[in-house]
């Protein structure tokens, strides 16, 4: 993607883009409308690696019994009462992707990626922002009973299983925002949680009143940056 003549420009025009996707929500517009505009437009991405790609699963467990790559598509699962990833974790169960060497403390960062949730899979993270000023993360987007939700306090889609979406986040750590964006319409938008440092994942890493298995299916999976001059 061509890049942008000054930083200045770069921020104007990172601004604008999500004017633009509030403004066309707001008015109701065909689903397809919204969807043509693009979070990532004026961002530059980043190249992704198997080596940025750490699987994080049960420390008693084969990665292969807990993870696989397939035709493009990463599968990711845990039980319920599986081991934690490291034997002196106190930690609830998990099997996700953790996006190394990537990990940032300033600037505007992006994560896309296609997700799929199977139904009965429930009580799980599938996405997360590490590391904040208090608590684990600043972000978390987690499946309750079909919707998908921002932590445990906001529903963004009422009915998610069985088929796939785009989800992309946007961490701006000079406003301190964390925008969503889900099939390409803006659903969130709120303050992050401080912190000096942060990371990227995805997978699935159980919450209160999980399900017994949890799964979730990921593909084009993509980091971005708003690069500055």
């Amino acid at each position: 993607m061509a890049e942008l003549p000054s930083s200045i420009e770069k921020k104007g025009l990172f601004k604008l883009v999500l004017t633009f996707h509030c403004v066309v929500s707001s008015l109701r517009v065909g689903v397809s409308a919204v969807q043509s505009a693009d979070s990532t437009y004026g961002f530059t991405e980043l190249p992704l690696q198997s080596q940025n790609l750490d699987v994080q699963r049960p420390y008693d467990v084969p990665v292969e019994q807990r993870f696989s790559f397939c035709g493009g598509v990463y599968r990711l699962w845990v039980f319920a009462d599986d081991k934690p990833h490291t034997p002196t974790s106190p930690t609830k169960p998990r099997t996700e992707i953790r996006i190394s060497g990537y990990d940032y403390s300033s600037g505007v960062w992006q994560f896309e990626g296609h997700a799929f949730v199977p139904n009965r899979t429930t009580g799980v993270a599938i996405m997360q922002i590490l590391l904040a000023a208090h608590g684990a993360t600043t972000l978390a987007i987690t499946v309750s009973n079909g919707q998908l939700m921002y932590y445990q306090s906001q529903v963004l889609d009422s009915d998610i299983y069985d088929r796939w979406f785009k989800l992309n986040v946007i961490h701006d750590m000079d406003a301190h925002k964390v925008i969503v964006f889900i099939d390409g319409v803006q659903k969130l938008e709120v303050m992050d949680r401080g912190g000096h440092s942060h990371y990227f994942k995805c997978g699935v890493y159980a919450q209160r009143n999980g399900s017994y298995y949890m799964e979730s299916l990921w593909k084009h999976i993509k980091i971005f940056k708003l690069l500055m001059q």
